[in-house]
């Protein structure tokens, strides 16, 4: 969005630096996206080994294979922040994994590698980010959830409890923040059934529920560029008072 100020035409994001996990597909990559065409410098990791369509924003594009339960990784990608740009503005954590399981026959291992990417990853996200988001003056934290972080679903233990933690740690991030008078924001978006490759595979591959189980009120599934518009939102000063709160976008499934 190219906002007009007088006769200069500027960008929500021109300065701002934005590190964007998962970015090589779904809502991540419709968040760095809309990020990069507002005018940000875009940080883009993902377990995978590359990301397209980076290359076009040229120096505003950076991508870097990461593993976001690796505490060591994440402390090394914020250091080549640091060196490369010397601040961090936005930080949004959009890395999950999806599995199906009931709280009777999840086995320890779906458990663990389901808490690991989507609540240890985004913890250690968090953690790694606000030094420099903070010696950079504030910046805004936004943690990708799910409406199944608000309501449960019978087949769905592991993600259920994991996107669960990710609401209740952005509140935690949010408040330490602000009894600490850090400049920075922390929210989490929960977002219904998002037309994502990772869904796609769900909804083709699960043996516990039905299609039209996941019906939304609005009768579609939700566009990712939906998600990421509330994303940048929540980044921008237009979100200046917004901290530890819950943001759903869900086509009306928990109304």
């Amino acid at each position: 969005m190219i906002q007009e100020k007088g006769n200069t035409a500027m960008a929500r994001f021109d300065g701002h630096v934005a590190i964007v996990t998962g970015g090589a597909s779904g809502i991540g990559r419709a968040s760095w996206q809309r990020l990069a065409d507002e005018g940000a410098t875009v940080v883009v990791t993902d377990i995978a080994d590359r990301c397209e369509g980076l290359d076009e924003f040229g120096e505003r594009g950076l991508f870097v294979q990461h593993d976001v339960r690796s505490r060591e990784q994440w402390q090394a990608l914020v250091e080549t922040v640091r060196d490369r740009w010397g601040r961090l503005d936005i930080l949004v954590n959009s890395a999950g994994i999806l599995r199906e399981g009931t709280v009777e026959d999840t086995d320890y291992e779906t458990w663990r590698q389901v808490m690991a990417v989507n609540v240890d990853g985004t913890f250690w996200g968090c953690q790694a980010a606000i030094p420099l988001m903070n010696d950079s003056g504030g910046g805004a934290i936004v943690n990708v959830s799910s409406v199944s972080g608000l309501k449960g679903d019978a087949e769905l233990a592991a993600y259920d409890a994991s996107k669960g933690a990710v609401r209740l740690l952005s509140k935690e991030v949010a408040l330490f923040c602000a009894s600490r008078n850090y400049p920075i924001r922390c929210n989490s978006v929960h977002p219904g059934v998002v037309e994502t490759p990772m869904v796609k595979t769900f909804l083709e591959t699960m043996k516990l529920s039905d299609v039209a189980d996941w019906t939304q009120p609005i009768g579609r599934l939700i566009r990712p560029a939906e998600v990421a518009g509330m994303i940048a939102w929540l980044s921008s000063s237009a979100a200046s008072l917004v901290t530890g709160s819950e943001f759903t976008i869900d086509g009306g499934a928990t109304a």
